[in-house]
């Protein structure tokens, strides 16, 4: 039923999905990766979005003849502020190589203050735990990680929906790679000034300075 006459899903330029979450959803054991914190040992501070700091990450991939360029997206959890990183290609070395980059950018303590935790689904660009929590300015630890149920993609919904705003910009089955680092600069100003409802109106880069001042 439409509950506005004469719209339908079809017109919307986020479309409404409603998928029954499951039951069953578990962090299925991975022989390459058994290092793993499963998103059952995360901190209730993490859960109740009460403390600055925690992220989603995931990745947008593009057209799969193309470029094979992606992007790596994070979302802070409490005030939704994104980053969005062009990589490449969908590999653990870029995912890596990404947060090298956010690290120096932040320096080691600023970094550690910022990323405290981040949550993952269990792609294979996120199974190198070592290395995507270590620290590349010294041999100390930067961050932890934690992983999502397999096919829980509700556990990582804040980073899902600010996905689905990318994608109006990025639409599913383009090649990434032809996208310049200035568009997508572009795309990631507009996530970070969009106002938000469950930010009462305010925009995640209001939100994030007050965090950071």
């Amino acid at each position: 039923m439409n509950m506005i006459k004469g719209i339908n899903n079809g017109m919307l330029l986020e479309k409404v999905y409603r998928k029954k979450r499951s039951k069953k959803a578990v962090l299925r054991k991975d022989k390459r990766c058994p290092e793993r914190k499963s998103i059952e040992e995360r901190p209730e501070e993490v859960n109740s979005r009460e403390e600055f700091g925690h992220w989603e990450i995931d990745l947008i991939v593009g057209k799969r003849k193309g470029s094979g360029a992606a992007l790596l997206t994070l979302t802070e959890r409490k005030t939704r502020y994104p980053h969005i990183i062009k990589l490449k290609d969908q590999t653990q070395k870029s995912v890596i190589k990404a947060l090298n980059k956010l690290e120096r950018k932040f320096g080691t303590t600023g970094f550690t203050e910022r990323f405290k935790t981040i949550t993952a689904d269990n792609g294979s660009e996120f199974l190198d735990v070592k290395g995507l929590e270590s620290s590349c300015l010294n041999k100390g630890k930067r961050t932890d990680f934690y992983y999502a149920h397999s096919y829980a993609s509700w556990e990582r919904g804040s980073n899902e929906n600010m996905n689905k705003m990318t994608r109006r910009f990025v639409p599913k089955g383009c090649d990434i790679g032809k996208f310049n680092n200035k568009q997508i600069e572009n795309v990631e100003d507009f996530l970070r000034n969009y106002p938000r409802k469950i930010l009462g109106y305010k925009t995640p880069e209001e939100c994030y300075k007050c965090e950071t001042v």
